[in-house]
């Protein structure tokens, strides 16, 4: 059963620490761990970006004590499911796997075909936090229904 799944997108700010903090929210009581890192160490050590802390935050979402971490090859040991937030995210993210590692990496939106989405748009730069996290909330769901089925 996967039950360590890493959540990554470019600066670990915006999207990866929101998909973190819904599913803590959504997974309560299952035995889940859950971390987000970045593909850059742009913002390492930094809490989430203020607008999304409080577009979460709005949801009922905590997500101000994250802090943004860099990917390393070291996660692919320590996770069971890595998933990317985009397809750069995803080929940087396959730059870092080890040799014979297995572990799946997969896209967020895979989890919420009914959204028509090919990746979750990154919403530090289009400022639309509360699009990208109406997305990562179907998607997380769409995790969670995957995860109780096996």
């Amino acid at each position: 059963m996967t039950s360590r799944i890493l959540f990554v997108c470019l600066g670990n700010i915006c999207r990866s620490p929101s998909a973190e903090g819904i599913m803590r929210h959504l997974s309560q009581g299952q035995s889940l761990t859950l971390d987000s890192a970045g593909t850059s160490n742009w913002h390492e050590g930094e809490p989430p970006c203020p607008q999304m802390v409080r577009a979460a935050a709005r949801r009922g979402y905590d997500i101000s004590a994250l802090r943004a971490r860099q990917m390393s090859r070291t996660d692919f040991g320590r996770f069971d499911l890595i998933i990317g937030m985009d397809g750069e995210n995803i080929a940087d993210i396959e730059a870092l796997r080890p040799a014979g590692s297995g572990v799946p990496v997969r896209l967020f939106t895979d989890y919420a075909p009914e959204t028509g989405m090919d990746h979750v748009p990154d919403a530090y730069y289009t400022r639309d936090y509360d699009g990208a996290l109406d997305l990562i909330e179907a998607c997380a769901a769409g995790l969670m229904r995957d995860l109780t089925r096996t």
